[in-house]
């Protein structure tokens, strides 16, 4: 099972979570590609600590909007999102160039994360942007979301993915970061959440009931309370519970 935390998400000389702590414990990294959040020094130190560790790293691609982290939807053109998405993915790739490495998957951030989900149009700029540049490379998004249903149609490699620490609604959706509850942060209830993913395919949503939860790889958010302390008994449960860390791509 991969491992998978948002990284790189600071700029200038604001730093959000402790990177480097992170890459010891996941196997894949999400890194900010300076729209929602990071900058080229940190796009830079990043790389090369992911590159280290071989740890994969994936583009986290997201909205022009660091004042709202990207976490505010915004509506776009096609072309101009695709556009922009491609420039995201051009500069993470090239620092990881300087290591010898690549970009290994792209991931939207925040609220594009969520209208990819469900809106055709942003979902098929994405994937456009992806096709365009590398029909190879893997989108890691929602299982049965509308954009890993485009992607798959284009023939693009699709990775689903499960959140151990955020809540499910019944729909198999994420409960909205505005909505109390949105995250799960004792870390007990984080673990057995991770471990029920990885071992039985399921998660329980917040009426009770017992969803489907097929994926490939589990989120960590780097940003969270107490994230780094998470990510270590997440990945030591696993390894307990015969699961292997290893990255998918």
């Amino acid at each position: 099972m991969d491992l998978n935390a948002d990284l790189g998400e600071g700029f200038g000389i604001w730093r959000l979570g402790d990177d480097e702590a992170l890459l010891d414990l996941v196997t894949s990294a999400n890194v900010a590609c300076g729209f929602h959040g990071g900058d080229p020094s940190t796009m830079h130190r990043v790389c090369a600590a992911a590159a280290e560790r071989g740890v994969a790293v994936g583009a986290q691609v997201g909205y022009r909007d660091l004042a709202g982290f990207g976490r505010r939807r915004i509506e776009y053109a096609f072309a101009d999102l695709r556009d922009e998405v491609i420039y995201q993915l051009g500069a993470l790739d090239a620092f990881c160039r300087l290591f010898r490495t690549r970009v290994r998957y792209l991931k939207p951030h925040g609220a594009l994360y969520h209208a990819a989900a469900v809106d055709e149009s942003q979902a098929a700029a994405l994937v456009a942007a992806v096709s365009g540049y590398d029909h190879e490379l893997p989108i890691l998004c929602a299982p049965g979301s509308t954009l890993a249903q485009l992607a798959a149609g284009a023939g693009l490699p699709v990775v689903a993915e499960g959140f151990a620490d955020r809540n499910y609604l019944p729909d198999g959706s994420l409960v909205p970061r505005t909505v109390p509850g949105a995250l799960v942060t004792a870390p007990d209830q984080v673990v057995a959440r991770a471990v029920r993913m990885a071992t039985e395919h399921t998660v329980v949503a917040v009426d009770g009931s017992v969803i489907s939860c097929q994926v490939a790889s589990i989120c960590l958010h780097g940003d969270s309370p107490g994230a780094v302390a998470s990510a270590a008994l997440v990945r030591a449960a696993l390894i307990d519970a015969g699961v292997t860390p290893k990255p998918f791509a």
